[in-house]
């Protein structure tokens, strides 16, 4: 019976170091089908910090496998800084990613479409379309008013121009999400744990009226272009990305 249980033991092992490995890497029908891995779990290759030509000296952490905004105090870009990709890509694509909030409402977000020249010199903040990521009911801007339940601040919405589906289903904080976005001729989706939560046309009509309304209506062509960066936000909370991956279509 002991070493029944100490080979069940043992197997169990094995299998748990497995999925560990599984982390961070492509299966062969991936790597067919055109996948890239934007992260590889080790290193800040590919990576660095907007308007710097390194990957941020503090504020970010690599461990276990994950890529992780190491900061507390809320803070927007006065930590670590946004980083973003070396490699711009577009129009076509599909973005996969896992992230986990570790902050009771914790701030983040995954920008596509950035252009790193509209940043200022020096600054550690980087314009383009956000997915929002965020700790929505725990958040100030909840408790304070300043948004509400499923507007477009909140959690997968299009930042400041579209809501997420309230029917979104997120894990529990500090848990793993999966979030995905599809970008083709111009239609865009936000997945959220395998349910399409938002549907919109970057440059369609409804885009271009709530761009008028948004902070970003200055600047030049905003979420248009053709290609640009993908981008994870330093908003002063623990937030940890992993398994990061795009298909150009």
């Amino acid at each position: 019976m002991k070493k029944i249980l100490t080979s069940i033991l043992l197997l169990s092992t094995v299998i748990i170091s497995a999925q560990k490995e599984e982390n961070n890497t492509l299966t062969k029908k991936e790597i067919k089908k055109g996948w890239e891995l934007l992260f590889d779990g080790k290193t800040s290759d590919g990576w660095k910090g907007i308007s710097l030509d390194h990957f941020p000296t503090h504020g970010w952490v690599i461990k276990n496998g994950e890529l992780k905004v190491n900061a507390t105090d809320g803070a927007e870009s006065k930590n670590g800084g946004d980083i973003v990709t070396h490699k711009a890509y577009g129009p076509d694509f599909i973005l996969v990613w896992d992230w986990k909030m570790e902050t009771v409402g914790g701030n983040s977000g995954l920008k596509y479409f950035v252009q790193e020249n509209r940043t200022q010199k020096g600054k550690k903040y980087g314009y383009g379309l956000e997915y929002q990521v965020l700790d929505d009911m725990n958040h100030t801007w909840m408790k304070n008013g300043k948004m509400e339940p499923n507007d477009y601040h909140t959690l997968g919405s299009l930042y400041e121009f579209f809501p997420a589906s309230p029917k979104k289903s997120p894990a529990p904080l500090g848990e793993w999400n999966t979030s995905k976005i599809v970008s083709k001729n111009n239609k865009v989706e936000h997945w959220l744990n395998g349910k399409k939560i938002l549907t919109y046309e970057r440059g369609g009509e409804e885009f271009l009226e709530m761009l008028g309304k948004s902070k970003f209506k200055k600047i030049k062509n905003f979420g248009q272009e053709d290609t640009g960066k993908f981008l994870l936000q330093d908003h002063g909370g623990k937030v940890s990305y992993r398994n990061i991956k795009i298909r150009k279509l």
